[in-house]
């Protein structure tokens, strides 16, 4: 089983108006979050997964347990709170990018605090983290906390994900991504994202300095360029991506990493011992697998990530 960590939330999507009526806006609410739909989308394809967050008592709060009730998503690591569930205001450009601002501030996915921190048996084969619960307290002292605990068990994950809108500090995002960089061992990170973390570095820079680490491999993601992966035992090499017409890109990245934690424990190799064995052929085909559903999910409007019968 792999167990995701951070936020759940509604994304409310404006939907075009033709009323002319100005007093009106309407909105489509759909259930999302980084790690909620990496949860989901593992789930989708076939995976064991839980996912650790705080959930809001209130009407949409306990629409987002529904819904992972629904996909076979582990409630085990759920805890509930008496506080307001996170909203995202999310507009989708004319190339398809989302444009998020955030309203979280004292919301319950934000809530877990160090006496939540779960005892992990056996099952728990890896750990994934990302997007903005790395930055915003007190979570993030506590998935921190947790990382660093089971680094040495159990295969982590990272997408730093960066949303300035919750958290607008970078220097805040660059010394969190750096302090949950020492215990990862797969990064995967978009080039949205290095732009705004490292704007004066080249990308092999920054991937090198996370290798020197705990970190086995770094996946970057460049949209319609494709993927680039850094590894420490046969260099770095790129995999094009596939040629689809986008709806949107909404779930894209979660997608892609969902893929990736897929195609690792689908062969048993979802562990840190592992992945320094693997083949170059064996990665390259992890990206093509990764590639090619995170180009399905273009292929749709929201989140709507695809299913394991769905790639082949």
């Amino acid at each position: 089983m792999f167990l995701v960590c951070g936020e759940a939330l509604f994304d409310f999507f404006s939907q075009p108006d033709n009323s002319g009526q100005l007093n009106k806006l309407g909105f489509q609410a759909i259930a999302g979050g980084s790690p909620f739909n990496v949860a989901v989308g593992l789930r989708r394809l076939g995976i064991d997964a839980g996912l650790f967050a705080g959930l809001s008592s209130d009407y949409l709060g306990q629409r987002l347990r529904s819904v992972l009730d629904k996909e076979g998503v582990r409630p085990d690591y759920l805890i509930d709170f008496d506080a307001p569930t996170t909203l995202a205001m999310v507009a989708v450009g004319a190339d398809g990018s989302p444009h998020y601002s955030f309203r979280g501030e004292g919301c319950a996915d934000r809530q877990l605090r160090l006496e939540h921190l779960p005892e992990l048996d056996e099952q728990v084969r890896g750990i994934h983290v990302g997007s903005f619960s790395l930055v915003v307290q007190p979570i993030a002292d506590t998935l921190l906390a947790l990382v660093a605990r089971e680094s040495g068990k159990r295969l982590i994950t990272l997408d730093p994900n960066v949303r300035l809108n919750p958290a607008p500090d970078i220097n805040r995002w660059r010394e969190q991504i750096s302090a949950f960089a020492e215990h990862a061992h797969i990064i995967k990170v978009s080039d949205e994202d290095l732009s705004l973390l490292y704007p004066d570095k080249d990308p092999q820079v920054v991937a090198q300095s996370w290798l020197s680490k705990r970190c086995q491999l770094v996946v970057l993601t460049q949209g319609t360029e494709g993927a680039t992966v850094f590894t420490r035992q046969h260099g770095s090499w790129s995999v094009a991506a596939q040629k689809v017409v986008t709806a949107d890109t909404v779930g894209a990245g979660d997608t892609f990493q969902a893929a990736l934690i897929t195609f690792l424990t689908e062969r048993h190799l979802d562990d840190p011992l592992s992945l320094p064995t693997l083949r170059k052929e064996t990665v390259d085909e992890m990206l093509g697998f990764a590639v090619k559903a995170a180009a399905l999910t273009c292929t749709k409007v929201g989140p709507d990530l695809p299913y394991r019968n769905q790639l082949g």
